[in-house]
């Protein structure tokens, strides 16, 4: 990856499956052609927006290796590696690392609910076997672990660590790692129930780490641009603002169920979720097909959007 900090939009996509279910490499293939002509800034492949959990290991590194194939120089690919431990992490890092990928982005492992004391030596101890940039997901709803700035920021002094992604409601939290002024890239969800677009961007953030963007890169790439004077505030101000219906939508189920069911409905090639979840129907879907128009996506992407009486059915 270029020596450059990461800013923008970087969204973390879906994993497209064929009818078969089996992963759709053309489909990806078609996917990162899409952000990439509408301002995304940086992929993140393999995150809980691309159903990592529900892959298996062979699938995991076939995606690393089929998909670093197609990146190019002007948006980064990052994979989501983290594993169930921190040996498997450093090897999952490592594999992407030796097959092209830009960076990777972890998170604590799941289910293990370790102290934050644990959590930052996983990380450092990761950022010390490897030469790979490196992100962290603070992401406590999903994995239980949740790290204070004080954690954060002397992780950050590692020179391996380049991007923060913040998924919590302390804005005070993103203030703080901003205020120390280290080296990474700092970043929020866009989800607007967590509250943290607006204040992360206003006081010095680099970008947003969403999902929306999977239905709306444009819009997203207008949200998540740095503000260096009044047109970047205004400019986000009305973007944020004419897409919340969006961003309320895709985050109405848990991810990927409400951004994924939808990507579909709008013709895009992303195929089903991987059970046991399931693709929303009726008026739930039919409720995000609406907001779709409603805002002019369809008509801006060109989207193939199938009568709403017959998805509503």
């Amino acid at each position: 990856m270029p020596n450059k900090k990461l800013t923008g939009s970087f969204v973390a996509l879906v994993t497209p499956f064929d009818k078969t279910g089996q992963v759709d490499f053309g489909a990806f293939r078609e996917l990162l052609g899409f952000h990439e002509r509408n301002g995304t800034g940086a992929i993140l492949i393999m995150g809980s927006t691309g159903e990592t959990s529900l892959l298996s290991p062979e699938e995991k590194k076939a995606i690393i290796v089929e998909t670093a194939k197609m990146k190019t120089a002007g948006m980064p690919l990052f994979y989501g590696c983290t594993g169930n431990n921190t040996d498997t992490t450093i090897a999952n890092v490592n594999f992407a690392r030796d097959h092209g990928a830009d960076g990777a982005i972890l998170a604590a492992p799941a289910y293990i609910c370790a102290s934050e004391g644990d959590i930052e030596r996983f990380f450092l101890d990761v950022a010390d076997a490897t030469s790979l940039p490196l992100g962290i997901y603070n992401n406590p709803p999903r994995v239980k672990t949740d790290l204070h700035w004080d954690n954060l920021i002397r992780i950050f002094k590692h020179p391996n660590y380049v991007v923060h992604k913040e998924s919590t409601t302390r804005v005070g939290q993103v203030a703080q790692v901003l205020a120390a002024r280290t080296d990474v890239s700092v970043m929020c969800c866009d989800s607007p129930n967590l509250g943290l677009v607006v204040p992360t961007m206003s006081l010095g953030g680099h970008g947003t780490a969403n999902m929306t963007g999977n239905l709306a890169p444009a819009e997203l790439a207008t949200i998540s641009k740095p503000w260096t004077g009044y047109a970047e505030a205004e400019g986000f101000k009305n973007a944020y603002l004419g897409l919340l219906p969006l961003l309320h939508y895709t985050y109405s189920a848990i991810n990927p169920v409400a951004v994924k069911s939808l990507m579909k409905a709008v013709g895009l090639p992303v195929g089903d979720l991987r059970r046991p979840l399931t693709n929303l129907e009726g008026e739930a879907l039919a409720k995000g097909v609406r907001i779709i128009q409603e805002l002019g996506l369809d008509k801006r992407y060109a989207y193939k959007i199938q009568p709403l009486s017959a998805i509503a059915a």
